[in-house]
C-alpha cells in the first residue's frame, strides 16, 4: 500500500492557545497567535478544498473560509475554559464541513494527508458532517437550519454549559430557525449562535432578492439580544466572543464581513460560495509563498469512469437543465398576456442547480427568488395555481421534498395546480452524501385514491425529458418531476438509434418496453434506466434474454404493462431510490393485487453513501454488475 504524501501546509504550525473568556483583552503574543492561526487555516481550507474542484467532486470554500477567526476563538475557549463549553463546533450550515474536517486534524483525529482527499468516493469525507464515518466528527449536520433546533436540545441536557452555533444569514432563512430563536429565548437558553453575515447565497444577494430581510431585526424580534460587529476585526470580534459566552442565556453575534475576504477573483461574490475553482487557488496560494501547496494543486489528477455503458449514446445531457429548457420553450407559445397572468416561477435560491435560470433569463417578469425558504415558496407557488387555468411552477433539491410535505398536503386540498421540479433525486454524483440523497421522492404521493391528481414523472434522457414537459405542462393538479445532479446518456432501441428519437410523444401513465426478453423483466426509470439497458445487453450476450421496462411515470399503474411482465418468469425493480420507500415497495403490491406472481426482486439505496459521484452506484450494489449479479439469482 503506497504511503500518502504528508499534508503540503504544515498543521504543526497551529498554536493550541488556551484563553479566558473572563478575560476580553487580547495580549500582543495572544493576538499573534490568533492571526497566525487564522491564516494558517485559511490557507489550508483554500488547498483542500480546490482539490474538490480538480477532481471534479465539488465543495464549499467560502463558508468556511469565512468563519475561522470565530472557529479559531471557540478553539481558544474550549482549551482555556473546557468545564464551560459543549466543545463540539455546532454549525447549521452543513456544506460548511471544510472546517469540522479541519480541526479534526488539528485535534490530531483525522490524518492531514487525508484532507486532500475532500469529498473522493470512500474518503470518508463526505461534503456534510456526517456523524461515525470521519474521525474526530462530533455530529451530523443534516441541511441548512437543522442545528439550531436541534442543538436547543444539547443545551437542555447540559445545563449550565455553553453551546455554540456557527450560523449564517442563508441558514437564518430557513423557517425552522425562527422556532429555534423562539424557543432558546423562552427556556433562556444558554446558546450562542455566531452568524457570518457576508450578503451571499448560492444564487445571488439576500439584500436583493429578500430586501426586507435583516438577520439582526428579525432575531431581535423574537427577543434574541444581538450583537453585530465587523467578523475581520479581531480585537473586537473576541471582545464580543467573551461577553456573549461569560453572560448568561441566549444571544446571536452577527458577524459581517465580504464572502471568500481576501480571495481575488471571488471575494463578495456568489462564486466563493461554491468550491474555489483551481485557477484562483493557485494565485492565492503562490502569493502566500506555498509552493509545495500550489505544485500539489496541479497535479490533482481528475478521475474518470472508464466503463463503457452498452444500449444508450455519448449525448450526455444534464436533465435538471433540460426542464428548464423545455420549459422556456413551452412558455414561449403563450401569448405575453397569458404567461403574466397564468403561469408564476418560484425559486429557492438554487436556479443555477435547478434548471431556472433558462426561465429567469427568458421571463424575468414571470420569476422570483424567493429565498432559502422551500416550505413556504412551495405554498406560495402553490397558492398562485390555486384557482383554474393558473399555475405555479416550483423547484428545488429532491432531498428537501421531505421538507415540504405537509405543504404539499394542504396544496393537493386546495386543488393547486404546480408544476414541481425536484432535481439531484437519487444518488448519483452525490458528494454531499446521505443528507443530500433525494431517495423519499415517493412520499409527494401522499394523498388518497379519490384525493386530488398527483403524479411523478422521472424521465430517462434529454429527449423524454422534454417531451414529459411538453406533455404535461397545461395538466391541472400537482405533478412532479424529478431529474439527477449528474449528466445521463440518450438512449438508444436494439438498432442503435435513438430510442427518444424524432416524432416522439411522452403520454403520461404508460410504461415503455426498451427490450423484450422471455427470462424476465427488469424495471427502472430515470438515470437507473441506462445502467439497466447495460445490464441487458450484457446478459443477452451471456444467454439471458431479459426485458427492460421504462416506468417513467412512477405512482401510476399501467395495467396492460403490468399484465405483461406479471406473466413473466421474474421482476426486479432496480432504482435509486429508498429500498423502503421507492417504487419497487409498491411495485410487488401492485402484481400481487392482480394475481400476478412472478419471482420478484427490489434493488435500491439502502447503505450510507460513500461520497464521491458515479461510484455511489455500485456502492448500493445498483450499477450494472450489481442488477446482472440479481438477475442470475432469480434465473438460478
Amino acid at each position: 500500500m503506497t504511503t500518502p504524501a504528508p499534508f503540503p501546509i504544515d498543521l504543526g504550525a497551529y498554536q493550541k492557545i488556551a484563553l479566558d473568556p473572563a478575560n476580553p483583552t487580547l495580549t500582543d503574543d495572544q493576538r499573534q497567535a490568533l492571526k497566525n492561526n487564522i491564516q494558517l487555516c485559511r490557507d489550508a481550507i483554500v488547498l483542500f478544498t480546490a482539490t474538490g474542484a480538480a477532481k471534479g467532486v465539488g465543495g464549499h470554500t467560502g463558508g468556511p473560509y469565512d468563519t475561522v477567526p470565530e472557529v479559531v476563538i471557540l478553539d481558544a475557549f474550549f482549551r482555556g475554559a473546557p468545564d464551560k463549553f459543549v466543545p463540539i463546533f455546532f454549525d447549521e450550515a452543513g456544506h460548511r464541513v471544510a472546517t469540522q474536517y479541519l480541526m479534526a486534524a488539528i485535534y490530531g483525529d483525522l490524518p492531514a494527508e487525508q484532507l486532500v482527499r475532500y469529498r473522493e468516493a470512500h474518503s470518508m469525507l463526505p461534503g456534510h458532517p456526517e456523524l461515525g464515518m470521519a474521525p474526530g466528527i462530533k455530529f451530523s449536520s443534516g441541511r441548512l437550519g437543522h442545528m439550531w433546533p436541534y442543538i436547543n436540545g444539547v443545551a437542555l441536557a447540559n445545563p449550565g454549559k455553553v453551546v455554540v452555533c456557527l450560523g449564517s444569514d442563508g441558514s437564518q432563512q430557513e423557517g425552522n430557525d425562527a422556532e429555534a430563536a423562539r424557543l432558546a429565548v423562552a427556556q433562556h437558553l444558554n446558546v450562542k449562535l455566531l452568524i457570518d453575515d457576508n450578503d451571499v447565497t448560492i444564487a445571488g444577494h439576500p439584500s436583493d432578492y429578500l430586501p426586507g430581510f435583516s438577520v439582526t431585526k428579525t432575531l431581535e424580534g423574537h427577543g434574541m439580544p444581538v450583537n453585530e460587529g465587523d467578523g475581520e476585526d479581531i480585537d473586537d470580534l473576541y471582545r464580543r466572543m467573551c461577553a456573549a459566552v461569560t453572560t448568561p442565556g441566549p444571544i446571536a453575534l452577527v458577524n459581517k464581513r465580504k464572502m471568500a475576504v481576501g480571495i481575488e477573483g471571488i471575494e463578495g461574490s456568489n462564486h466563493g460560495h461554491d468550491v474555489i475553482p483551481v485557477k484562483n487557488a493557485i494565485p492565492y496560494l503562490e502569493k502566500r509563498g506555498l509552493t509545495d501547496a500550489v505544485n500539489f494543486l496541479k497535479n490533482v489528477q481528475y478521475p474518470k469512469q472508464d466503463y463503457t455503458f452498452l444500449g444508450s449514446g455519448d449525448k450526455m445531457k444534464a436533465n435538471r437543465v433540460v426542464f428548464g429548457e423545455a420549459v422556456v420553450k413551452v412558455l414561449g407559445q403563450m401569448s405575453e398576456s397569458d404567461r403574466k397572468a397564468k403561469v408564476l416561477v418560484i425559486d429557492s435560491d438554487l436556479e443555477g442547480s435547478v434548471g431556472f435560470k433558462p426561465i429567469h433569463d427568458a421571463y424575468p417578469e414571470i420569476f422570483i427568488n424567493g429565498g432559502i425558504m422551500e416550505r413556504g415558496n412551495f405554498s406560495a407557488a402553490a397558492g398562485f395555481g390555486m384557482a383554474e387555468g393558473k399555475q405555479g411552477i416550483f423547484a428545488t433539491f429532491s432531498a428537501f421534498l421531505e421538507m415540504c410535505i405537509s405543504e404539499i398536503t394542504m396544496a393537493r386540498l386546495n386543488k393547486s395546480n404546480v408544476l414541481c421540479h425536484f432535481s439531484h433525486a437519487g444518488i448519483d454524483d452525490m458528494a454531499d452524501n446521505t443528507c443530500h440523497f433525494g431517495i423519499n421522492n415517493m412520499f409527494a404521493d401522499n394523498g388518497l385514491d379519490d384525493g386530488y391528481p398527483t403524479a411523478l414523472y422521472f424521465p430517462a434522457d434529454a429527449a423524454q425529458m422534454s417531451a414529459c414537459i411538453e406533455a404535461i405542462f397545461h395538466q391541472p393538479g400537482m405533478r412532479f418531476v424529478f431529474s439527477t445532479r449528474s449528466k445521463t446518456p440518450n438512449i438508444l432501441d436494439s438498432n442503435g438509434n435513438d430510442f427518444y428519437g424524432s416524432g416522439y410523444q411522452f403520454t403520461p401513465g404508460k410504461d415503455e418496453v426498451i427490450r423484450e426478453g422471455s427470462a424476465g423483466y427488469i424495471v427502472s426509470f430515470g438515470e437507473g434506466l441506462y445502467r439497466a439497458v447495460d445490464a441487458v445487453e450484457r446478459l443477452k450476450q451471456e444467454g439471458i434474454e431479459v426485458g427492460l421496462i421504462n416506468k417513467a411515470t412512477l405512482n401510476v399503474v399501467d395495467e396492460e404493462m403490468l399484465a405483461k411482465v406479471g406473466k413473466a418468469p421474474f421482476v426486479l425493480v432496480s432504482e435509486a431510490f429508498n429500498r423502503r420507500t421507492g417504487l419497487g415497495s409498491r411495485f410487488g403490491t401492485w402484481l400481487l393485487e392482480r394475481g400476478f406472481t412472478p419471482k420478484y426482486a427490489h434493488l435500491g439505496t439502502h447503505h450510507e453513501g460513500c461520497g464521491g459521484l458515479w461510484e455511489q452506484y455500485p456502492h448500493q450494489g445498483i450499477d450494472p454488475v450489481g442488477i446482472m449479479n440479481k438477475v442470475k439469482e432469480l434465473v438460478g
